[in-house]
């Protein structure tokens, strides 16, 4: 049987709908999940019993889908069940997110579980190489494009983020803690008369069982209005949700939306 953990964003609702039989979805107490009814809610404090409860449902694969916050830990709430498990949280809290994502995989399979990506269980959701609108990239954006790939590959090692804008071989901007979000919408004025690209690919030596690069209509709205000329994506290591709609707003908003094939 197959477990959702599932998050924010409309990746969950994706995956579940493209299983033959309907997945048990668990869900991050005050996170909601699009157009999907959790049978099982937690928190980091009780996620032990949410083990055992999928233990005795028969749950022997799972599948980390969807946008959480970084958790906070609060003794208080800690149950019997998860008291085993604070010395990984402690692991798991000090560490960077790559570090984090390793420890959350090493607890669920202590467990018994098989941890499967999302793009396993729907390979339809990775972006193959190519032009998806009608708009294509010119030369100052291919370059653009290397650079960028280069500033993600570089800093990698430093576990920050997996985008960055670049535009006119200038950086203006890189992914920290608040997410591609946060990056599109504190960018300096100047990054609109640059015809600057957001660049998304997955981090070199990273996990992707868990927190792969995703876009969808939202990211490519994000991205027009801060200005921007195009979404680069790194071909078979991002999701895009929505891809026709994806290829239809790019065209709308006067966007380059590319999966570029690495070098």
């Amino acid at each position: 049987m197959l477990a959702l953990i599932a998050g924010g964003g409309g990746l969950p609702q994706r995956v579940a709908g493209s299983q033959a039989v309907a997945p048990l979805i668990c869900a991050y107490e005050d996170v909601p999940v699009q157009g999907l009814t959790p049978a099982l809610t937690f928190r980091l404090e009780t996620l032990g019993s949410l083990l055992k409860s999928l233990q005795d449902q028969g749950v022997t694969r799972v599948c980390f889908c969807g946008s959480v916050p970084r958790p906070r830990f609060d003794p208080s709430k800690l149950d019997a069940q998860t008291m085993p498990l604070v010395p990984l949280f402690q692991k798991a809290l000090a560490a960077g997110d790559d570090g984090a994502l390793r420890v959350l995989i090493e607890i669920f399979e202590q467990a018994g579980m098989t941890v499967v990506a999302a793009h396993e269980l729907a390979p339809d959701l990775l972006a193959k190489p190519g032009v998806l609108g009608a708009q294509t990239p010119d030369t100052a954006m291919e370059q653009d494009a290397a650079r960028a790939e280069q500033v993600v590959s570089t800093l990698a090692p430093l576990d920050v983020g997996q985008c960055c804008v670049v535009g006119g071989g200038q950086v203006f901007g890189i992914e920290a803690i608040g997410g591609t979000d946060h990056l599109l919408a504190t960018l300096p004025e100047r990054v609109k008369t640059s015809r600057a690209i957001l660049f998304k690919g997955p981090k070199p030596g990273q996990s992707r069982l868990v927190d792969m690069p995703t876009i969808g209509p939202a990211t490519l709205e994000a991205a027009h209005r801060a200005g921007l000329a195009g979404v680069v994506i790194a071909a078979g290591g991002v999701i895009v949700l929505e891809p026709a709609r994806c290829a239809t707003l790019a065209d709308d908003l006067g966007l380059v939306l590319w999966a570029r094939a690495a070098e």
